[in-house]
């Protein structure tokens, strides 16, 4: 009797995994269904986007919303538009698999909505520099507005910054931070880094038409939540880059690492004349790959900038790295506040 070869672990696990996104699909449709019946319609809920003055990057998502009456006061459209806050974020239906339809520039195209409903999509369109808008929209929604900055070709110089516990102060233990700032804690009660916004602030004044973007393993149900929050405490504007969190078709959750490696280098290949300051957190794996991306590529890094959390939120955060472990072949520079790091940075030449 033949005897067949045992299926190798490597398979099992994606067979297995690939299972997980199928049953994920599978929950959204039945979601997806009851939502229609309960008379909620498509929205597109728009995000910041960016680009260069040939293409740009524009990012959206599509849910199932209960549609307001026709009296809805303007605010009220509004704040619709910017989507739905903290956990019912999580309690919306994407639509996946939908066209949305882009207007931008003299351009008008459509493109696929993935499997949870976002749009990340590149746009071939000459725009000159500065802030634009985007037009979304999709079957049965109202248009929505997106903006956009372009960046001049002249620009030499971008700041790539992470979110927790950079620009806004966590002090939770790692594995429920995403938890905590998703689901619990009100938006006007999250606080501020000190002294992160006027360090922000300066950097762009120092550095006109420099490009800001927030790069975070966050879920993208929050971004209008953290771009209110960014908003409120003076950050300057710019795109949020973040994930879809769930299973994928090879693996049960989505990697925050890869999603913060792979954008770095999409974004230094986007740019390929602009030296980024980029900004992050000893408690996490900011150091790691900011230290490898620089090694990788040292004549994009202008600077390496690492808060150091206190020794209480180093300890909820899982310990911290030690920029010297990572023989930096960049000026890197570390301070608790957004002050001391400003001092520093005035010294390598960046303020």
């Amino acid at each position: 009797m033949p005897v067949s070869s045992p299926t190798p672990a490597g398979s099992r696990e994606r067979q297995v995994r690939h299972r997980a996104a199928r049953f994920e699909d599978w929950v959204h449709e039945i979601r997806e269904r009851w939502a229609r019946r309960r008379g909620h319609l498509p929205t597109v809920v728009p995000y910041t986007g960016y680009g260069s003055t040939e293409w740009v990057r524009v990012f959206c998502r599509v849910l199932l919303t209960r549609p307001l009456p026709a009296d809805a006061s303007k605010r009220r459209r509004r704040r619709r538009e910017q989507g739905i806050r903290g956990w019912r974020s999580f309690t919306s239906v994407p639509v996946g698999d939908v066209p949305v339809i882009i207007e931008v520039g003299d351009e008008r195209i459509e493109v696929l909505a993935d499997r949870g409903g976002v749009v990340d999509t590149r746009i071939p369109v000459a725009l000159e520099p500065g802030w634009h808008q985007v037009s979304l929209r999709t079957e049965g929604s109202e248009t929505v507005e997106a903006p956009v900055w372009i960046v001049g070709p002249d620009v030499r110089f971008g700041l790539i910054s992470d979110v927790d516990d950079t620009v806004m102060v966590t002090a939770l233990p790692r594995p429920f931070v995403a938890f905590w700032n998703t689901f619990v804690l009100d938006e006007h009660a999250r606080i501020p880094t000190p002294g992160m916004a006027v360090l922000y602030e300066r950097l762009m004044r120092a550095h006109p038409g420099a490009p800001v973007i927030y790069l975070s393993t966050g879920a993208w149900n929050v971004a209008p939540t953290l771009t209110r929050f960014l908003s409120r405490n003076l950050y300057p504007a710019g795109p949020l880059l973040l994930t879809d969190w769930g299973p994928t078709h090879d693996r049960w959750f989505r990697s925050g690492r890869e999603h913060k490696e792979e954008n770095l280098r999409r974004i230094a290949g986007e740019f390929p004349d602009i030296r980024w300051l980029l900004v992050g957190d000893d408690g996490q794996h900011d150091e790691d790959l900011y230290a490898r991306f620089a090694a990788e590529h040292p004549d994009r890094v202008a600077a390496v900038a690492i808060r150091r959390l206190s020794t209480g939120e180093a300890v909820l955060a899982g310990g911290r790295t030690k920029a010297e472990q990572h023989g930096a072949t960049v000026p890197w520079v570390s301070a608790s506040d957004g002050s001391s790091l400003a001092d520093q940075l005035a010294d390598v030449g960046l303020l």
